[in-house]
């Protein structure tokens, strides 16, 4: 794993497959060498030219933490934590153990916490069996305190938790279920958000409203620009069948659903995304959006919320 210094880098390198590509003529260690004297400029350019962003999506490095994407069930995603000068390691939402076990034992590691956005098995499956083998400690909100199975530390919005040496800000997003919280590691310029923000979707409102769905949107889009967002399903593709029949203009949308497709095609994850993305293509953040709201005939007089209910509902019928 090659690691950078902080100063002037934005966070979220990885192993790099490509990196054969940048010493042809050169023998491995002088162009090993050569990649690593190279301008954060350059090294943002051969990012982009090589498609990078998407090769690394399964394992990021964020100065000390280590974020690995663990495919669960059908379609969930739960996402190990490991910080890399203290060994400890977390996990998010684990749907069921066996997964968690085997990238566990790939790295020959211990468990210490698993984190809960919400109470909903698929996301909460692993927790007793997890806590059993390795005594790791289950957080998640006060609000489901009697939700969640095997549940030691209760979290509510606004408190701030320590993972290690991160700092972990807890956002009460509720909307999806009335307890379900998303944690924020602002050092990393991540969110797990649940499945309160999807790429290109929101959860489905079983426990709550659209105005609590939409203040919690609120909260996340608040974050800056960059940050990654890593949520609880790979959905991206079937969302951006939906969010392209009611903004077929879109062209960031179009282009981005083109790379969905190209993405999945390959068996590759979509996710994580980032909020910039998102803002621009996502129809639930998009509510005031002329072209969403002449598709789906809602008045122009109909607020942000009203906007998102009937988003909501229709993307249900879709």
């Amino acid at each position: 794993m090659v690691s950078f210094p902080r100063s002037g880098m934005r966070r979220g390198l990885c192993v790099w497959p490509g990196t054969r590509q940048l010493c042809l003529r050169k023998n491995l260690l002088f162009g090993f060498v050569h990649f690593l004297s190279m301008p954060l400029k350059t090294l943002r350019g051969v990012s982009r030219s090589l498609g990078i962003s998407h090769l690394c999506s399964v394992a990021k490095m964020s100065s000390t933490l280590q974020i690995e994407m663990i495919p669960c069930l059908s379609d969930n995603y739960a996402y190990l934590l490991h910080d890399v000068d203290t060994g400890t390691v977390g996990v998010v939402d684990p749907s069921e153990a066996l997964p968690v076990m085997d990238a566990l034992s790939r790295k020959n590691g211990n468990l210490t916490y698993i984190l809960n956005t919400h109470h909903h098995y698929d996301h909460t499956g692993g927790n007793k069996e997890l806590k059993e083998m390795y005594g790791a400690k289950v957080i998640g909100s006060a609000i489901d305190r009697d939700r969640i199975p095997g549940i030691d530390i209760v979290l509510k919005d606004g408190d701030k938790w320590m993972f290690a040496g991160h700092e972990v800000i807890v956002i009460e997003t509720p909307g999806h279920t009335r307890g379900h919280i998303s944690f924020y590691f602002p050092g990393s310029q991540a969110i797990f958000t649940g499945d309160t923000l999807f790429s290109l979707s929101c959860g489905k409102l079983f426990e709550g409203t659209p105005e609590e769905m939409l203040a919690s949107l609120k909260k996340i889009m608040s974050l800056p620009d960059n940050t990654s967002v890593y949520c609880g399903h790979e959905y991206t593709l079937s969302n951006s069948k939906f969010a392209l029949s009611i903004e077929p203009q879109n062209e960031e949308l179009k282009s981005y659903a083109a790379q969905v497709a190209h993405l999945r095609k390959k068996g590759l994850p979509t996710i994580p995304t980032t909020l910039k993305k998102e803002k621009s293509c996502n129809p639930f953040l998009r509510t005031s959006s002329a072209e969403i709201r002449q598709s789906l005939n809602i008045p122009a007089t109909a607020d942000d919320a009203e906007a998102l209910g009937v988003i909501r509902r229709a993307k249900d019928s879709f």
